[in-house]
Parts: C-alpha cells; structure tokens; sequence
C-alpha cells in the first residue's frame, strides 16, 4: 500500500514534490485550484511541467485531483447545477494537464429533493461532463457519512448513480474510512471489513475501488456526523486500521490521509503510526 497526503499547492505546483517527499509520501492528492471559490486562473505551463519531471523522478504515485468543494451534482437549484456542471468538466480538462489519473468528486446533497432525484442529478451531470470531456481521467465517487441531506452514504445510493452513467468504465470509487464508519458499516471489526468489502463488491464491484482516504473517526459507529481524526486514536482504532492496510482485497491500493493537521508535525505523526501497523 502506498501511503500519502493532501498536499497543497501554494506558491505553484513546482512547490508540491518537495512538501511532499518532505512527509515521506508515495502518493498524493491536491487540489488544482482554490477549493472554496468558483474563479480561477490557468494553469501555467512551466509549472506544470516542473511538477511533472519532479514527480517522475520521485517516483511519487498515482496523482489524485480533489474537486473545489461548492459544486454540488445533486442539486435542483439551476445556477448551482450548471456551475456545478462546468465545475467538473474544467477539473477533468486540467486533470489531463497536471497529469493526474484521477479526479475525486464529493457525490453532493439533496438539499430539498429527494434522494431519488438528487441520485438521478448527478448521473445525468457525470454523463454530461464526460460527453463534453473525453479523456483517460477517472473520475472518482467519494462515499460519504450521510450528514445532513449527502447522498452517497451507502452502496445502494452508489450503484445507482454507476448504472446512470454510459461511459461508467471512467468512473471509480474512493472510500473514505471515516465516512464509511460513520455511515454505519463497521469496518472497525475484521468480520465486519469482510461484510462490508462483499457487499460493496456485490453492489458496486471492488474492481471500481481505486483508492482509501485513511480517516480516524472523532464520533461514533453510525452518528452520520463527519469528523476526521488521527490513526488509531478514534473510533475506528489501531486494530482496525491494522486489519484495513493488511487486507488482502486493499493492500495495493493506494491511500491518502486527510487527518487533522495544525502542522507537518501531525502528519509525521499519522505516517509514521500507519506504516507501523503494515505485516512485512
């Protein structure tokens, strides 16, 4: 397993090898732009490539793109929907640029629509972005704890949106440990990891599961409440963490963590606990 983290790209993407050697990672994630607006500027050309010949040569693997975090597939409000829209089929075209293999998707709320027609929304939207977008870039569903009005929280919710898209062989899954458990699968237990991964392959098939997003839990087993936190000190625990590295359908994935961080301390921290718990 190829273990990384979010990364950020301030000051240019020549900037990112660097920050993120520093934290010993073998895989990244970044965003491509500011993820709390909808301007944004393109991307520059020798930075771009910098970051390309830097990243060949730190032998840094797969590079995921993370999307703004204001689009929202699963709307019924118009403006948000059609920003929304042109939101996901700009960071496909720029995924190709950086040279990214994957761009992750929050799947969106509902909001005051049904889980029916937000699931409907956002199938119609993917199918939309990859007519007028046509590339390699895999997009990425990422599952989510089920706060509020999120759709996404269970497998069910996923399938459907899967079966929705006609180009689905461009469309993944990341799990995100935290959600999951948060969502009510309990991933904390070997039985119940086992459970859970034939289940998401009987319903969305595990061949579709690219990468973990490696997530503590600050709340309870099926609190639907997102709260991230450190390896093996939540709810989800060592033990648990231990058997999701070392299982044998995930081990050759690979992870990124997005656990707190108030500075490179804790990320050191979170590195060195997670590669503690990989069997030789």
């Amino acid at each position: 397993m190829r273990f990384g983290f979010h990364i950020s790209i301030g000051g240019g993407f020549k900037n990112v090898v660097e920050r993120a050697l520093k934290k010993q990672c073998q895989t990244i994630q970044l965003f491509s732009r500011n993820p709390r607006g909808w301007n944004f500027g393109s991307l520059d050309k020798d930075d771009i490539t910098e970051f390309q010949v830097a990243i060949r040569k730190a032998d840094i693997r797969p590079v995921f793109v993370h999307m703004p975090y204001l689009p929202n597939l699963a709307t019924q409000d118009k403006s948000l929907y059609k920003k929304s829209l042109a939101s996901l089929a700009t960071e496909l075209e720029r995924c190709d640029i950086i040279g990214a293999q994957c761009l992750i998707m929050h799947i969106g709320r509902g909001l005051f629509t049904s889980e029916d027609i937000a699931l409907k929304n956002v199938g119609e939207g993917i199918n939309q972005a990859f007519t007028k977008v046509k590339n390699s870039v895999i997009l990425l569903l990422e599952n989510t704890a089920g706060m509020g009005s999120e759709i996404g929280h269970n497998f069910i919710q996923i399938q459907t949106i899967v079966e929705q898209v006609k180009d689905n062989g461009r469309l993944g899954v990341v799990i995100d440990t935290a959600h999951i458990f948060e969502a009510g699968y309990q991933i904390h237990t070997k039985d119940g990891l086992d459970k859970t991964l034939k289940e998401f392959d009987q319903l969305v098939g595990l061949k579709r599961l690219h990468l973990l997003h490696l997530n503590d839990s600050k709340t309870e087993l099926g609190s639907k409440v997102d709260r991230h936190w450190h390896i093996g000190e939540g709810k989800i625990g060592l033990e648990g963490f231990k058997n999701i590295v070392n299982h044998p359908l995930l081990r050759h994935l690979p992870s990124i963590m997005e656990t707190p961080r108030k500075d490179d301390k804790e990320d050191f921290k979170n590195m060195k606990v997670i590669r503690s718990l990989v069997n030789d």
